[in-house]
């Protein structure tokens, strides 16, 4: 059962890359307006929230918080995710740059993780070296943006992700088994 919940975060975050990643290979443009859209829609509930709190306090508590300029800054940035998510598409390459930084973050974490496993001894430190080389070497191309077009960038970008996301899981799980061995 501790192993269980030792993995079980590894797990769920590579089962989210798989799907993002599937996802953003079917459709990048459709996939990202539908997430900043659900984002959005998110947005307004919490700020429609945050509104409703701000009124339900006593009026000295609510002009200590905040929580009315919070709740309408919210509704606001979400009515523009919503309404304006082309915006969005058209910062792509923006935001490409923004995965390709915490992909390479992700990578120099998973080179802390092969370190780790090389000082226990963890026979199969080299799953997570190769998932450490393919989240570095991914980043890199993403950074570096060697695409013709937007969508073929976000194309690669779900390959990468589909990559990482079984490269992590089969380090998660084989580390697992060595040490419980």
């Amino acid at each position: 059962m501790k192993a269980l919940k030792e993995y079980l975060s590894p797990i769920v975050f590579a089962i989210f890359e798989l799907v993002v990643g599937i996802l953003l290979m079917i459709n990048p443009v459709n996939f990202t307006v539908g997430i900043i859209t659900a984002a959005g829609v998110v947005m307004i509930l919490y700020g429609i929230i945050n509104v409703i709190k701000y009124f339900r306090l006593d009026a000295k508590t609510a002009a200590a918080g905040q929580t009315l300029a919070q709740g309408l800054c919210m509704m606001l940035l979400g009515a523009f995710c919503t309404m304006k998510s082309e915006w969005f598409i058209a910062t792509f390459p923006v935001l490409t740059m923004i995965y390709g930084v915490v992909t390479l973050l992700a990578g120099v974490s998973k080179v802390q993780l092969t370190v780790d496993l090389l000082r226990q001894k963890n026979k199969k430190w080299f799953w997570g070296a190769i998932s450490a080389l393919v989240s570095i070497v991914c980043a890199i191309i993403i950074l570096d943006s060697p695409f013709t077009t937007t969508t073929v960038l976000w194309m690669f970008t779900g390959i990468s992700l589909v990559v990482e996301a079984v490269f992590d899981f089969i380090t998660v799980i084989m580390s697992g088994r060595e040490t419980a061995a």
